[in-house]
């Protein structure tokens, strides 16, 4: 099955997950039916003759047998042929442009934001502070109980909580009967679709196995603290929601340059970013496989070999996992640590500046009256 994962974790805790690349456009048997998609005949019909058919359409014997899935009716096109194939990739491009830019944009501005009501809100948190100290403690609350757990939590933890609810609604949505054609047209990121832009963000949070996503975010969480502790929270989302779009776009290419076109889904392109990422700031760090503790390795040993079977996996067509997603992701994250960060955070400043103008000439007739 195209959505068995082979992975091996690693902990840094941290590890490498998959980006699932469903097979041949094959999508699990229990989706099908549950789509109600049918085989195709051997010889192609239209649409408009399969649904006057309807019951009497008989499937040959082997069709029934459990081993095999049938191969559902994507609501896309053909997949289309070079030089038009690579035409279709223009709004793409411009779309992973224009969402990092955005990306990049709004989490300068929310760290903007976040400073400004840091400093506003010192002296409310200090009397908060004292208020509570006064109020008699109740015991056996539990939205007390719920609020130390958060705090106990690293912020790089509560950071990815976020995403990893995400991840899990997206998931409760693929079991939900009346939305899989919607999920699979905006969920699954396939260059052979009439839907090639949004898929490309919203893949990123989309998994149809329980293992796969848990696998996923299981690295995510591992991760989170020192990625965060890297970046800040701001520019740690930043990356990984612009990673996601950036894996896909490397999908795409990779898909349309050699004419195997299907879907895929996952986050494992932007936690591809994020494990890259930290395995080039800190190459020293130790891992290790989840289930064998008592081997270690560098991290950036562990980084080489997770590039080079990719590379492999690449070169040589292997089809069980999106290997294009998984090292444009990868690239993405070595780059950023070694340019990125000083071509594009540390020159943040002119766009912050511009903002705090437009915010502060927000006032009444334009005068300033804004907080400054």
């Amino acid at each position: 099955m195209a959505w068995r994962s082979c992975t091996v974790l690693l902990r840094l805790t941290g590890g490498d997950v998959s980006r699932s690349s469903v097979r041949g456009g094959r999508w699990p048997h229990s989706l099908q039916q549950r789509c109600g998609f049918r085989k195709a005949g051997r010889k192609p019909e239209s649409r408009r003759a399969e649904e006057e058919l309807g019951p009497a359409h008989t499937q040959p014997p082997e069709a029934a047998a459990p081993r095999r899935t049938s191969t559902p009716h994507l609501e896309q096109q053909a997949p289309p042929s070079s030089p038009r194939a690579f035409g279709r990739l223009l709004r793409p491009l411009v779309f992973t442009v224009g969402f990092t830019g955005c990306s990049f944009g709004s989490a300068a501005i929310w760290q903007y934001e976040t400073l400004k009501s840091r400093v506003q809100s010192y002296f409310d948190e200090i009397r908060a502070d004292w208020l509570e100290k006064l109020r008699p403690q109740k015991r056996g609350d539990f939205r007390k109980e719920i609020n130390q757990w958060w705090q106990s939590l690293s912020e790089g933890q509560r950071t990815v909580t976020g995403i990893i609810a995400a991840n899990a609604l997206v998931f409760l949505c693929w079991r939900v009967p009346s939305l899989q054609r919607t999920m699979i047209r905006y969920f699954a990121a396939d260059p052979a679709s009439k839907t090639l832009c949004s898929p490309m963000l919203l893949s990123t949070f989309s998994h149809f196995s329980f293992f796969h996503m848990a696998a996923n975010m299981y690295v995510l969480w591992s991760f989170s603290t020192s990625a965060v502790s890297m970046l800040g929270r701001e520019q740690f989302l930043a990356v990984y929601l612009s990673a996601g779009v950036i894996s896909t776009f490397a999908s795409y290419v990779c898909k349309t340059a050699t004419g195997r076109f299907g879907p895929s889904l996952g986050a494992s392109g932007a936690i591809m970013t994020v494990l890259a990422a930290v395995c080039t700031k800190m190459p020293e760090a130790k891992l290790s496989i989840i289930f064998l503790p008592m081997f270690t390795f560098s991290a950036a040993n562990a980084l080489k070999g997770i590039i080079a079977m990719d590379t492999a996996g690449l070169v040589l067509g292997w089809k069980f996992f999106d290997h294009a997603a998984h090292l444009g992701g990868a690239l993405f994250g070595v780059w950023y640590i070694m340019f990125g960060h000083e071509l594009i955070w540390k020159n943040r400043e002119p766009f912050v500046k511009l903002w705090h103008e437009l915010r502060t000439r927000g006032g009444p007739g334009g005068d300033g009256g804004g907080a400054a």
